[in-house]
């Protein structure tokens, strides 16, 4: 979307002017009620202002996450505090406009992360983003825009919970529950570089892939049970779902659950001696960068499931929601 332009002539003693006042628009999806995916619109909005602490993104591609539907749906409370919001978090593109403040981003840089309005950004379903230098980093160099902004917050997701959690080393072993997803498959691809055996569980229609990414055990859980798993170091269930108790039966004693959901049973880990951190993931131009390395290494190789147009976006919500997605839906921009 370009620049409206508007001229007014006003007289200036008796001499007639014309003054052109240049405002800026762009396109985005927001929604202004709860609801599916039926609530979310194309809309015309002004570019968002740039504080002095941000830079300005050219958006070029987006990506969805349960988060953003769940925000959407209504089933987080007190989110969001008013309507519309533009919706949408992860996202690739280009620096355009550097506030004041920022020392360690110039326009030109390619870049990707995190642009939620919960975060104080703008929102990533939109032609321009306005973001925080601290839930950005440079893209890595050898994915396009539509595989980089497939990987922010399931990226960091996956190096917060091996690397900063569980502390993930070589010769342990780690059951990924939920591995053909977006966090689930970047798991096994980092856990599996650093040494550890790792099995996962996926649906029947994924059992392909996950061997795909080099998982040492795959499990089909709607055939099979996790019985025979026993005396592992460590359980990384990204289902986003109430931990079952089947998953500390995995564990040996002072082994460690780290959950993408707030419900943990603490009382549960007590029993089996134990421990269980629900994650809240935390985009950081840290996680960010060590990602990037990650990719730019060949470790991780990002798995883009559908690319949607912008207009389409309400589509690719739909799609995400009732369909077994294997990696990331992503909505591409420009």
């Amino acid at each position: 979307m370009g620049d409206l332009i508007i001229s007014q002539v006003i007289l200036v003693g008796f001499t007639k002017q014309t003054q052109t006042f240049r405002i800026k628009y762009m396109k985005a999806i927001q929604y202004a009620k709860y609801g599916g995916p039926e609530v979310l619109e194309l809309v015309e909005i002004k570019k968002p202002n740039l504080a002095s602490d941000q830079v300005l993104v050219e958006n070029y591609a987006s990506s969805i996450n349960p988060f953003d539907f769940k925000v959407r749906n209504g089933m987080i409370p007190g989110m969001p505090s008013e309507f519309p919001i533009t919706i949408g978090g992860d996202f690739s593109g280009k620096v355009i406009e550097v506030g004041s403040n920022v020392d360690d981003f110039k326009t030109g840089d390619l870049v990707y992360g995190q642009a939620s309005v919960f975060g104080g950004a703008s929102g990533s379903f939109a032609e321009y983003v306005a973001v925080y230098p601290r839930s950005i980093s440079k893209k890595p160099n050898n994915l396009d825009f539509i595989e980089a902004a497939s990987l922010p917050l399931t990226g960091i997701s996956a190096v917060q919970a091996l690397e900063d959690h569980i502390e993930l080393k070589s010769g342990q072993r780690i059951l990924i529950n939920g591995g053909s997803g977006g966090i689930g498959s970047i798991a096994i691809q980092i856990a599996k570089n650093k040494g550890a055996y790792v099995a996962t569980t996926v649906s029947t229609e994924n059992m392909e892939f996950a061997k795909s990414l080099e998982a040492d055990r795959v499990i089909d859980y709607k055939t099979e049970t996790l019985d025979d798993l026993k005396d592992y170091d460590a359980v990384f269930d990204t289902s986003g779902r109430e931990l079952e108790e089947k998953l500390f039966r995995v564990l040996k004693k002072g082994g460690i659950i780290v959950s993408m959901t707030s419900k943990a049973n603490k009382e549960t880990a007590e029993k089996y001696e134990v421990s269980v951190i629900s994650q809240n993931s935390e985009t950081t131009k840290d996680r960010l960068e060590r990602l990037r390395s990650y990719v730019e290494l060949g470790v991780v190789k990002p798995e883009v499931d559908k690319v949607f147009d912008l207009e389409n976006a309400p589509d690719a919500f739909l799609y995400q929601e009732e369909s077994s997605v294997r990696g990331k839906v992503v909505v591409k921009i420009r």
